[in-house]
């Protein structure tokens, strides 16, 4: 079940796409009053004054909400609501109504999935205000069941593919942590995805998704690099209505959206700092706050977050809290560089080159020996995203049965660099001509990490990652 940030649109006191209410309600004066009140917000409205009535305009209508009184002529709502239930076998969004309000028809109605109860007489304002958060809380079930049963499916889809050793490490860890998450009942420890833009942090974070005891509740990815910065606590807390301008009315947000599964802040580096305190509030108490209210609400979701930025000397810097970085680095994984893993540059070429073929119905293409060596020379600063799409353009390119190194268009390394003083050695392979400039790069900034990774134009982490690869 995924959500992203633009799943959950804004709301406004008048319903974009209309909605269809039938009113069950034997009081000819208080059905056409509730139909009046809520035609003039937008809703489209049907009263049916028994339970015969009620079964023919339930049939010819398919409505979202039902409005349905406890005592009719000939019936109760209870039965009403019980056959909706179990001989329709339909959920449809029911807000019960009754003069009497006894508290066994409230829990009757509750049991049989009602969505609330209101006790007569009913304030008409007070009535649309509970019909808004009904249709706004069942269309925000609806989306949840539809994109759980399009998650899964694109989950059985997708494959980690790699054979070598880092990712076979990677593979290692995921199935630790999985195991972790089924050990007991609460939430798993959250994690930290590292790894250089394009490394497929967010693959993993669906991957460790997949294999955990919440593979079956919301998976709900939030970019935190493309949230406005303006309105970006309340698209992550929610808000109430007229908490700030134009909040015509309360929202859910993605953080409760989440609900019991899990929610993935990916670009956590870009969080702003006031917003970074207020995360690190909920991870600590799992507890949060609407905008506009102080009521707390308990939080229940998994936490993973990623970054392609150097989080520590974002700590250093002063632009990352160290308290919340030591709590979102419980568990951490690192996604190697795609240029760090050898033959899964072509295991990946392939894979992505027979995906394109079948999408758009072409013959798959093969890769020309030229092509390979090409991919397995280049340094891939994109990583598997522009991989990914070097190959999506040479498969819709290509006029004939195979890849040639000029559809690929790979950029050609200047023949001025530094680099031919270690190419002119012929023995001299990829990670020799790698280890070779790190190291002389290491010696001309003495050391110094952050001026060595600049030089080399790679993130600190990336460079990090291979001082440690070649034991440096």
């Amino acid at each position: 079940m995924t959500i992203d940030s633009n799943t959950l649109v804004n709301s406004t006191e008048v319903p974009i796409l209309q909605k269809n209410i039938l009113i069950i309600e034997d009081e000819k004066v208080f059905a056409r009053a509730v139909q009046k009140k809520l035609t003039r917000a937008g809703y489209v409205c049907e009263v049916a004054g028994s339970l015969a009535s009620a079964w023919k305009m339930f049939k010819k209508t398919a409505p979202d909400l039902i409005l349905l009184d406890m005592r009719l002529p000939d019936g109760s709502g209870l039965e009403f609501l019980e056959d909706i239930r179990e001989r329709e076998k339909t959920q449809v969004a029911v807000l019960v109504m009754s003069a009497y309000g006894e508290v066994e028809d409230a829990v009757s109605a509750m049991k049989l999935g009602a969505s609330d109860y209101l006790k007569k007489p009913v304030d008409l304002d007070e009535l649309l205000i509970n019909v808004q958060k009904v249709i706004e809380y069942d269309e925000l079930n609806r989306k949840l069941i539809y994109s759980s049963k399009r998650e899964q499916h694109r989950i059985e889809e997708v494959e980690f593919l790699g054979n070598c050793e880092a990712i076979g490490n990677v593979r290692e860890q995921v199935q630790r942590i999985a195991q972790i998450s089924h050990a007991g009942r609460e939430a798993p420890p959250t994690v930290l995805l590292l790894g250089e833009t394009g490394t497929g942090k967010d693959v993993l974070a669906r991957l460790l998704h997949a294999n955990s005891k919440l593979h079956d509740k919301p998976f709900v990815h939030v970019d935190c690099a493309s949230l406005p910065r303006d309105l970006i606590e309340a698209e992550l807390f929610g808000h109430e209505k007229g908490a700030f301008t134009n909040a015509h009315v309360a929202r859910t947000g993605l953080i409760e959206a989440a609900e019991d599964g899990l929610l993935f802040l990916d670009e956590i580096g870009e969080l702003p700092l006031d917003l970074q305190s207020k995360l690190l509030a909920v991870l600590e108490r799992r507890t949060m706050r609407k905008v506009g209210t102080s009521q707390e609400r308990p939080v229940a979701a998994w936490f993973i977050a990623a970054t392609n930025r150097d989080i520590a000397e974002l700590v250093t810097t002063g632009e990352f809290r160290s308290d919340l970085y030591y709590r979102l680095n419980v568990l951490s994984v690192f996604m190697p560089a795609l240029a760090d893993r050898g033959e899964d540059i072509i295991l990946l070429a392939n894979h992505f080159a027979q995906q394109t073929a079948k999408r758009y119905g072409l013959s798959e293409p093969v890769l020309s020996e030229a092509s390979k060596k090409d991919m397995m020379d280049y340094q891939w600063p994109g990583n598997v995203r522009e991989l990914k799409h070097m190959i999506e353009r040479a498969v819709l390119l290509s006029s004939g049965s195979s890849i040639s190194r000029e559809m690929l268009q790979l950029p050609v390394v200047n023949e001025n660099t530094g680099l031919n003083n270690i190419l002119s050695d012929e023995k001299t392979t990829l990670g020799t001509a790698e280890l070779s400039l790190i190291k002389q790069a290491m010696d001309r900034t003495n050391g110094n990490v952050s001026k060595a990774a600049r030089e080399l134009g790679v993130s600190r982490m990336a460079l990090r990652y291979r001082l440690k690869k070649y034991n440096l």
